[in-house]
């Protein structure tokens, strides 16, 4: 493979492109956004850091309140994405500086990756992920199983096509001799583009806790403590396992127990406020895990319950119904014991005294943070943040994509968390604000 130095990449000319829209974020607020600016006719770059297109939604198993399949609601979104005539999507791709020239009329340069594939080529055969031999953790399953260094990000993926994890791959030709339409390139070089748009919307969605903050709960030391994402997976259609398995031994487990605030409302760790969603994920995962594993206990140690939205507290009670336990109660310590089963110290917050309790298996429901770096990206303007490092809404009740920056819009979870049908409307929003905005510039 040729190597390229930073200098030489950056020497080489950039290809100019020409759209009214820059998207950044491929979730589900970005795509929204997309969808609907290019149904009106506006032509729109999507940029999506990951190698799919789909956020977080399209990994999930079902949605509160209503269990309908995520995928199901997702990959319908994600080809029409992928199909639009106006839309054009670059995966693995970043913007590293966006400047606002004149009134309408902004500047981006766009870094992608290479993939060393040919996206058009690659049929999605899987021949190279088999005769790799290279195995390393996979990421989208969050560490529960391994991938290959050659692979297909999921199977649902958006654009369904093999991928190069280059900093593992060992160059040994295996994938290429496997591959019938010979679409593997290693020399292929990182793209740099000068984008000039009209408009920006911000949708760079947002990140999960990092548990192993919090080393009193175990999380990277007791192999059956995980995190709420790590159960979503486990629970996906699209799962690593055929059930439900614990990851230290591989048993299906019957005592299971959750801890929620996991770095939500603690300004010891720094963030202080509630994440919105950990308490109705975690219920949700609560009844489909009463159905996967019909004998098995579960139990929901939570400071409150927020069921704020429409069915939320319905959801509740029916998990309740179904024989989830909820302990009003806040966690101290996590211990594990010689057969792997965990004791979870506690404060009965309602009896006001210290207790212990054993399960074979805990989850821990991590809170929302922001994705940060956008507002760096920005040379010329400032991009304001809130005080928690969400993109900042100035005008948050009439306007609620409106940013610091004329012409720059923010959707979904960049400008706090919510769930996702507000993701969706927080989408709309900022198409809605955008097309405004572009329509003056016709005048």
């Amino acid at each position: 493979m040729k190597e390229h130095s930073n200098k030489e990449i950056m020497a080489e000319p950039k290809k100019i492109l020409n759209y009214d829209v820059l998207v950044v974020g491929g979730g589900i607020a970005g795509g929204e956004s997309a969808l609907n600016l290019a149904n009106l006719g506006y032509k729109v770059l999507i940029v999506e850091k990951e190698l799919s297109i789909g956020g977080k939604m399209i990994l999930l198993s079902k949605v509160f309140p209503t269990l309908d399949c995520a995928a199901c609601i997702t990959t319908p979104k994600v080809s029409e994405i992928a199909r639009h005539p106006n839309i054009t999507v670059f995966t693995g791709a970043e913007p590293v500086k966006i400047s606002k020239i004149t009134e309408h009329q902004f500047e981006a340069v766009v870094v992608q990756q290479p993939r060393y594939v040919d996206v058009e080529a690659c049929t999605g055969c899987e021949l190279c992920e088999k005769a790799c031999p290279v195995s390393v953790t996979d990421e989208y399953q969050f560490g529960l199983i391994g991938r290959k260094a050659a692979f297909i990000p999921f199977s649902i993926a958006s654009p369904r096509a093999a991928a190069i994890d280059i900093e593992n791959c060992i160059l040994c030709g295996a994938c290429e001799r496997a591959c019938p339409p010979d679409c593997i390139d290693f020399t292929q070089t990182e793209k740099e583009y000068l984008v000039k748009i009209k408009s920006v919307v911000v949708a760079t969605g947002f990140k999960l806790f990092d548990p192993l903050k919090i080393p009193r709960y175990g999380y990277g030391k007791f192999k059956n403590v995980i995190t709420s994402m790590q159960m979503e997976r486990e629970l996906a259609p699209t799962r690593p396992f055929n059930t439900i398995l614990r990851p230290g031994d591989g048993k299906m487990p019957d005592n299971l127990a959750y801890v929620l605030c996991t770095g939500s409302r603690d300004k010891s760790v720094g963030n202080p406020i509630c994440s919105q969603v950990c308490c109705m994920y975690s219920i949700k995962q609560a009844q489909l895990l009463m159905g996967a594993l019909p004998m098995a206990d579960v139990t929901i140690y939570y400071l409150h319950i927020r069921a704020f939205g429409k069915g939320f507290n319905e959801f509740y009670a029916q998990a309740q119904d179904m024989g989830v336990t909820f302990i009003k109660g806040k966690v101290g310590t996590i211990t594990e014991k010689e057969n792997g089963n965990l004791i979870l110290r506690y404060e009965d917050i309602e009896k006001g005294v210290v207790k212990e309790a054993e399960h074979d298996m805990v989850v821990l429901s991590v809170g929302v943070l922001p994705n940060r770096g956008i507002d760096k990206t920005f040379d010329n303007q400032k991009l304001k943040l809130d005080p928690f490092n969400f993109v900042s809404q100035s005008d948050i009740l009439a306007s609620p994509a409106k940013t610091s920056i004329d012409g720059v819009f923010v959707a979904g979870t960049a400008t706090g968390p919510m769930d996702i049908p507000d993701s969706i409307l927080s989408g709309g929003a900022a198409s809605a604000e955008t097309t405004s905005y572009l329509r003056k510039e016709a005048l």
